[in-house]
């Protein structure tokens, strides 16, 4: 693994409140890990903590960040992705409590030509694993055209 030496600003395109990775640490041609630190100021802190279910958009931020990496090492820029779905999300947690540090991985399982990929995705606080899904996402060629329609975004 090697250590990232980009800010989570530079390789996942997403801004402000919505970007909810602290840091990108390490990663490789197939998986990167990312910290995320839960605080009382984020976006989907409700009173208590962050609840459990927000571990899967931890987890598809990890996998821009990887892209987003990725395209960095490629000479590009990060471009945007969608998260098609998960399976097999399993959270031990029902909330990441303040104070908090979670390490959030991704490895890539399968990615095809057209942009559709699966990454198996692991959250850990400390040593125990609280979280793991498989998550199926797209990166179309073009966002603009697929989104406007035009089926394959190329």
């Amino acid at each position: 693994m090697t250590q990232i030496d980009y800010p989570i600003s530079a390789i996942v395109p997403h801004a402000g409140t919505m970007s909810l990775l602290d840091r990108a640490l390490t990663g490789d041609a197939e998986s990167l890990v990312a910290e995320v630190d839960i605080r009382a100021d984020g976006l989907f802190f409700d009173g208590y903590g962050v609840a459990g279910w927000v571990g899967i958009e931890f987890m598809a931020q990890a996998v821009a960040a990887w892209a987003g990496w990725q395209a960095r090492l490629a000479g590009g820029e990060p471009k945007v992705g969608f998260l098609l779905g998960s399976r097999r999300y399993d959270c031990q947690v029902s909330h990441f409590l303040p104070g908090q540090t979670l390490r959030v991985s991704a490895r890539r399982a399968f990615q095809a030509d057209n942009g559709l990929g699966q990454f198996d995705c692991r959250i850990e606080i400390g040593d125990q694993l609280v979280a793991s899904a498989a998550l199926t996402v797209f990166e179309p060629k073009d966002a603009e055209a697929f989104l406007a329609g035009q089926a394959d975004g190329s």
